[in-house]
This record gives C-alpha cells, structure tokens and sequence, in this order.
C-alpha cells in the first residue's frame, strides 16, 4: 500500500536522502516548517517504512577491499525450500554486500567485495560453489565504478507525472 506524500513529504524525503545527518531544526528550515510537525512527519515517513534506516556510506577501495565482482548463480531447483536456505546462507557471507534474486537464466546476482582476488576466489571455491543446491557460477571482475547513486529519483512521479 503506498502512503499518500505532500510535496512537504517529498522535500522531507528529498532533503533527507542528500543528507540523513542533518538536525530536525535544518530539516524544517529547509522543507519550510516548524521544528515539531517536521519531525512529526519524518517519524511518521520512518513508521511508514518509507524511510527505512540511515547509514554512512563507506568507500570500500580506501578501506581495503580493492575487488568488486558480481556473482551469478544457478540453482539446481527453484523449489522454496532451497531459494530460502541460499538466502539465509547468503545473509552469513560477509563478502556479499547485495542480493538480487532473479528470474530468468540466473537466479540470484550476488555483489561481494574482497581485499585482494585470492581472497574472492577462496570465497568462490570453498564457499559459494559448494552451497547446498548450487549448480553454476559464474563471475564477473567489476573494471571501473561508472555509476552509484544509492538514492531514489524522487523527481520522478512512478505514476507518470512529477513530484515535489
């Protein structure tokens, strides 16, 4: 069910997706309220479940994990009781930064980072390869980052006009 959002909502959201460290009282300085019915509204966005979390966005190459490679997998059958079980063991590799499952030819897109290749490809053999119900990997090595806007085009209306 989507909420219904004001354009206050979609400034609230806008301003927040750009910066999430912001006080209430910038926040409201900005969207154009006062302090209390902002923050009154950004609880309510959060209840919603619009608003799902905050976090800090780390550069992972300047941390060390120097490799980005996607991982496509194969089961051997897409039955319930195995699409769960590689999720729930999905969630215990620290490696693996996204899932994506799939449809098509591949069912689930793994995006993982590595210090070094050595340390992916042991991932690769002694892990993800032999996962229950696995049946195919294949990789791909990441060259060049052309993109990364982890926001949502809040100026897009997904129901064909514009918002806020």
């Amino acid at each position: 069910m989507k909420l219904r959002l004001d354009d206050i909502d979609w400034k609230i959201l806008t301003e927040l997706q750009s910066d999430g460290r912001m006080t209430n009282v910038e926040l409201a300085r900005r969207v154009g309220i006062s302090a209390p019915p902002c923050l009154r509204r950004v609880r309510a966005l959060e209840e919603a479940g619009i608003i799902k979390g905050y976090r800090t966005i780390l550069d992972e190459k300047m941390l060390g994990y120097d490799v980005t490679v996607f991982a496509m997998v194969k089961l051997q059958s897409q039955a319930e009781v195995d699409l769960v079980a590689f999720e729930a063991r999905v969630k215990a590799w620290d490696l693996v930064r996204e899932s994506w499952m799939l449809s098509g030819d591949v069912d689930f897109i793994l995006k993982c980072v590595a210090p070094d290749l050595r340390t992916f490809q042991t991932f690769v053999i002694d892990e993800l390869t032999k996962a229950p119900a696995v049946a195919q990997v294949r990789t791909a090595l990441t060259l060049k980052q052309t993109k990364n806007e982890p926001s949502v085009p809040l100026t897009l209306d997904p129901s064909g006009g514009e918002n806020g």
